[in-house]
């Protein structure tokens, strides 16, 4: 049966789930108890160890560390001269849709989180000054790239992972982030003794300059992305790139996906936030994905609310993808990741609540709270800050070596035996020129089927540290370097200061820091104190926990960033209800997940899937368990 009912707009919505309802306030006497239980937390966790405990004693006692983060680790940067005029009376549309530049998803400040807003902090912002010139080039960053960063002869993988993850999560920070790069006044780093760079200095870019900023060495950054969770990267930023990927002669709402369905739009529009730098196989087959997947929920809201238009019916598929998006890396990559039964019941809670998935399904949210029925439909709260992304949590993002230096291609129906291929082969417009080849499903196959690499030192890829840049410049850049020299320029502490801004304590020595006497003596000969150590650096060097892709430090940013991101958004609280989604929007997203997605668009993968519980782990090769 069909519906002819008009799109849901701020009159159809109750009282009780009203569009733009401000961020709640929490009750003092529940802030103070939240409050306490933090300090118990940080204190039980300084001197024991959070995931040294059993699964129920390591949730609270994470939960009690996210409360504490939340309150001493948000810091708003921006300020009236930085900050757009936007009307108080927002559009419309925007009550009930997102809005192309991130604006009046808070309707009470609706600049907030917008593009061209800048970088929030998650450290106090006396302690972001940004590194003098004495000290920012000191270690030499290109030595710290080929002493202690650079790939050996053989790639150490991540064994529990598949490199769709890799993918995945460049997928997500295009999403969140960009700063854009300045290579008009670049860093002159000298060529260490015995390099084999070609030119000295070695030139490498800086991060673009935020406009506001007033003084010559700005502490503030602007991300050229919006900072919410709302698919920015497949429908952009800005109204211009959003118009370039929509086709209504397709059908209502849809984007520019051809009849051999692959992207149909300009090349020089695929790399957009990141840049066509970053592009590869990988980004292409997701964004590719997803398209479908929007173009599917098109045609099934076109089929049940006839009298759309096309904008309401893009608006709402939008959302429903956003949210899918949102739920499988809740849900699943970050539980790929973090494969450990505090955090996968944990990361479940953050969508679900902890009454569970069944429950959810079957009775709606029990209570507001978020602890017991998921952040999902429970009331907005920035907590201590307005909405952004953090230099903080982009930091802590830098992942290179996750990234193979090579692809191992085969086919879901041929041989078990796979062809090896360079990288940057199949990256830049190379990637399209390989899907046109090989066909999605065979790649998706082979990145299902391979490991990436480990967050870990001695493992960025050998390709990275001598990367061409093809946009404006022709630069040639080592990203190993570059990554340490964007935390110096940031002002992003350095890897003791950092934790200890992040209430852990410090390292005493490079021993205790990486519990590895020949990696400690490595780190020792380029640094002249532990306390100089480059924050990347002492997060690849430090030992996760059992089950973790990445550390403890790391995993703060993570547990304060990862809910924040969902519980300041109103379209995932306040505003994630039938009346702004419909019925089968919700049903969709509820029914959803990695690998439904894959299957609707690629039913060849039904082998490669069949018993695998989490699409980012290892798929099914014929004859054997895993493929490196």
């Amino acid at each position: 049966m069909t519906r002819t009912v008009p799109s849901p707009t701020i009159a159809d919505v109750s009282d009780e789930t009203v569009v733009g309802h401000p961020p709640t306030r929490t009750p003092r006497t529940v802030r103070l108890a939240r409050r306490l239980y933090a300090r118990w937390a940080e204190a039980i966790d300084r001197r024991w160890r959070w995931h040294r405990f059993p699964t129920p004693v390591s949730l609270a006692l994470i939960q009690g560390i996210r409360d504490g983060l939340r309150e001493h680790n948000l810091f708003d940067t921006n300020d009236a001269a930085s900050t757009p005029t936007l009307s108080p009376e927002p559009p419309a549309r925007y009550l009930v849709a997102r809005s192309a530049d991130g604006s009046y998803n808070d309707l009470s400040a609706p600049a907030m989180g917008m593009a061209g807003t800048r970088f929030g902090r998650n450290v106090p912002l006396q302690d972001t000054e940004p590194e003098d010139p004495s000290r920012v080039l000191t270690p030499n960053p290109r030595l710290v790239s080929t002493r202690l960063l650079a790939r050996g002869p053989e790639m150490i993988p991540a064994t529990g992972l598949n490199v769709l993850a890799a993918a995945w999560l460049q997928f997500e920070t295009r999403d969140w982030f960009s700063h854009g790069t300045d290579a008009t006044c670049p860093f002159e780093v000298p060529r260490p003794p015995g390099d084999d760079w070609p030119t000295d200095p070695i030139t490498l870019p800086r991060t673009k300059r935020d406009p506001n900023a007033d003084t010559d060495v700005p502490r503030t950054f602007v991300n050229t992305e919006t900072h919410w969770w709302d698919a920015s990267q497949i429908y952009g930023s800005d109204q211009d790139f959003q118009n370039a990927v929509r086709r209504p002669e397709l059908g209502r709402g849809k984007v520019a996906i051809g009849t051999n369905h692959l992207i149909d739009i300009d090349p020089a529009l695929l790399g957009s936030s990141g840049g066509l730098d970053g592009w590869w196989v990988g980004l292409e087959l997701l964004h590719t994905l997803f398209m479908r997947e929007h173009n599917a929920v098109c045609d099934m809201l076109a089929a049940n609310y006839r009298d759309w238009s096309d904008d309401e019916v893009f608006d709402k598929a939008r959302l429903i993808v956003a949210a899918l998006i949102a739920k499988i890396h809740t849900v699943e990559w970050t539980t790929a990741i973090l494969n450990r039964p505090a955090l996968r019941i944990g990361m479940r809670a953050n969508w679900f609540g902890l009454a569970g998935e069944r429950v959810r399904t079957l009775y709606g949210r029990l209570t507001d709270g978020e602890v017991l029925s998921g952040i999902p439909g429970s009331p907005t709260d920035h907590h201590s800050a307005p909405y952004s992304i953090t230099e903080e949590f982009v930091a802590v993002y830098r992942m290179h070596p996750l990234i193979p230096d090579e692809l191992h291609l085969r086919s879901v129906d041929g041989p078990r035996p796979s062809t090896p291929l360079p990288f940057m082969d199949a990256a830049r417009l190379n990637s399209r020129l390989l899907l046109e080849q090989r066909g999605a499903t065979d790649l998706l196959y082979s990145l299902g089927t391979a490991h990436p690499g480990a967050v870990a030192l001695h493992n960025h890829p050998r390709f990275m540290q001598h990367l061409v840049r093809t946009e404006n410049d022709g630069l040639t850049v080592d990203l190993a370097a570059v990554d340490l020299l964007r935390s110096r320029e940031r002002g992003v502490p350095r890897y003791n200061a950092f934790r200890q801004l992040m209430h852990l304590p410090p390292v005493r020595s490079f021993d205790e820091l990486t519990g590895n006497p020949e990696t400690a003596a490595e780190l020792q000969a380029v640094y002249p104190t532990v306390d100089d150590v480059d924050l990347t650096v002492g997060l690849y060097a430090e030992t996760p926990p059992a089950g973790f892709g990445f550390g403890d430090t790391t995993f703060r940013i993570f547990i304060l960033m990862a809910s924040r991101r969902l519980k300041s958004d109103r379209f995932f609280t306040t505003d994630f209800t039938p009346q702004v989604y419909t019925p089968e929007g919700m049903a969709w997203i509820g029914a959803n997940d990695m690998r439904t997605v894959l299957l609707r668009h690629h039913p060849r993968l039904a082998p490669a899937l069949r018993g695998v519980q989490n699409a980012f782990a290892p798929w099914h090769v014929p004859g054997q368990e895993t493929q490196q």
